[in-house]
Order: C-alpha cells, then sequence, then structure tokens
C-alpha cells in the first residue's frame, strides 16, 4: 500500500489525469485494498475496473484530480 501511495504522489506532482494500477484478479483482497486507499486518497476523484479487454477487474483505472 505504500508504493501505491507513493506512486500516486509521484503521478499527481508529475500532473498525470490518470493511473492504471495492475493488481491482478486472484482472490481480490489486494483490489480491495487499493480500492479502500483510493477511496480516500486526496489526489484521486474516481477510480473503476478498466473494461474487460483492457485487464477487466484485475486494473484499477485511477483519474487523478488537477
Amino acid at each position: 500500500m505504500e508504493l501505491t501511495d507513493k506512486f500516486l504522489d509521484d503521478a499527481f506532482l508529475s500532473a498525470m489525469n490518470q493511473v492504471r494500477i495492475v493488481h491482478g484478479m486472484g482472490t481480490g483482497a489486494l483490489r480491495q485494498a487499493i480500492s479502500e486507499l483510493l477511496q480516500d486518497h486526496p489526489h484521486v476523484t474516481r477510480f473503476e475496473s478498466a473494461p474487460h479487454s483492457e485487464g477487466g477487474r484485475g486494473v484499477t483505472i485511477v483519474t487523478l484530480r488537477s
């Protein structure tokens, strides 16, 4: 989670609009933990699973604040 938080900080400071977090499918535990981090993260506007053709539930697309 610390690496994900740093990744979001770096992306925000680089003025990126959107990032993808690849966490895989597995049991869903990592996806859930990332979801919980993103819900209250100050740099995140919204997030959603990627379309099926781009990884589906194994990838989270994050829109960052401007």
